[in-house]
Formats: C-alpha cells, structure tokens, sequence
C-alpha cells in the first residue's frame, strides 16, 4: 500500500503550467469516510492520455475503476491531487463549470443506452446540441450526419422500442460524438449485448478510433480491453500494470 504524501498539491493548488497530454491525472486520491473510518477508493494514482489513444481500463469488481471512470468523466472530483483535460485544472472545479467541462469535452457511452424512450433516434443525439445552445436547424444537420456515420442514417426516426440492442448503441454512440468532443468515455458498452453484436460495436470503435477519436473504455472483459491499444489495469485502488499492447 503507498504511503500518503502530505506535500501533494490540494485541488486549489497549480504546481506548475498545464501539460500537453490531452488527460493528465498526478497523484489523484478518492477518500469516502465511513463512519470513523475512511475507504481509500484510489490511491495517488497518475497517468497520461494523448489526443488520439485507444485505451481501456479494466479491473475487477471493486477494484476502484468505476471511480477512476467517473473522475475521467467530470462527474466527481477527487480528494487530492490534480486532474487536467486539455490545459484545464478540471480537479479545481465547481460543479457547474464541471458540468461545463463534460458537456464540451467528454462523451459518454453507457452500458444501459441510457436513451430517452420516447424520442427518436435523432432527437436522442440532439439532446447534447440542446444543452450546448445549438441552434434548430444546425443541430438537426449534424445529428442526423453523426447517425449517418455510425450506420444508422435510415433509422433517423425510429424510437429506441423500434431498434436492437445494437442499433440503440449506435445511437448512444452518435450522441457521445455529436458534440465533437476531446474524448469518448465508455462504460461497459457492449455489457448489455451479445457477442456477434459486440463484436460489431468495436469494429464501429476502431473505426471512430482511426477517424482520430481519443478513446477511453472501461471494462471487466479482457477480450474487450484487448482491442484497444493500452491497457490500465486498475487493482485495490492503485494502477498494477500500464502496457501498450497495439
């Protein structure tokens, strides 16, 4: 187990100017306190990510990736030390410019699709371009492209219900892209498919990858990990290995 620095900067402290890796996470602690006792969810854990990487993080249960994922994705902050995407201190945040920040870098890919049951395939991908302000006409133009790019430009007004499993990824997929953001972070993405439809979804992320998408891909399935070109694996809290594998 490592030992605790106490001279690692705090969230409110710069120690030096902005790195050029498009992620870089220096000494990133995740403390929960339970009851008198406190959980060391990650443990001073640091690595970088360069614009246009394929990487995967996996570990099993427990281990502390999920919690790794959700500060990727600016939906947590750590407990100490520094966390940048692209020349920002996102570790120094407030919960609205974090909100900020993920709008306009990260999109997200769930396990669960997370779509609006509802709406159509196109509504759906607009949702992003909603929030971001984007005009009527413009966001229809590059929603209905972004469904084009992953397969799915004739399926524009199908409602999630209408689609398979697979069709419901593209679609979560396209509306993680619609907002051309700095990295596509997925959860478990082909957790809830088959494996003929899985094996479909990365062929669509290699491809997003080679289109010159930073891609990051969090998973418990080694065979899944395998395709990216990096793997992190995530034990206790702390990373064990960091290898490129591609």
């Amino acid at each position: 187990m490592p030992t605790e620095n106490q001279n690692f900067p705090t969230n409110g402290s710069v120690t030096d100017a902005p790195p050029e890796a498009l992620i870089s996470m220096r000494n990133i602690w995740k403390t929960y306190q339970m009851g008198t006792e406190e959980l060391h969810a990650l443990q001073g854990v640091s690595f970088e990510v360069q614009k246009g990487e394929y990487l995967a993080i996996i570990g099993p249960s427990g281990s502390g990736k999920s919690t790794l994922m959700n500060l990727i994705g600016c939906l947590d902050s750590p407990s100490k030390g520094q966390y940048w995407i692209n020349g920002n201190l996102v570790s120094a945040m407030t919960d609205d410019e974090l909100a900020a920040i993920r709008n306009k870098e990260i999109g997200f890919v769930f396990q669960t699709f997370n779509l609006l049951a509802r709406a159509t395939a196109l509504h759906n991908v607009e949702l992003p371009l909603i929030y971001a302000g984007v005009g009527a006409g413009e966001r229809h133009e590059r929603a209905q492209a972004t469904l084009a790019s992953v397969e799915l430009g004739d399926r524009t007004l199908h409602r999630p219900n209408e689609l398979s499993g697979g069709q419901r990824q593209r679609v979560a997929i396209a509306r993680a892209l619609v907002n051309h953001p700095s990295i596509l972070l997925a959860d478990e993405p082909t957790g809830a498919l088959d494996t003929k439809t899985s094996y479909e979804i990365m062929l669509l992320f290699e491809k997003l990858h080679a289109e010159g998408n930073t891609i990051i891909l969090v998973t418990h399935e080694h065979d899944i990990a395998e395709r990216a070109h990096r793997v992190i694996t995530i034990r206790d809290g702390e990373i064990e290995k960091d290898e490129r594998i591609k």
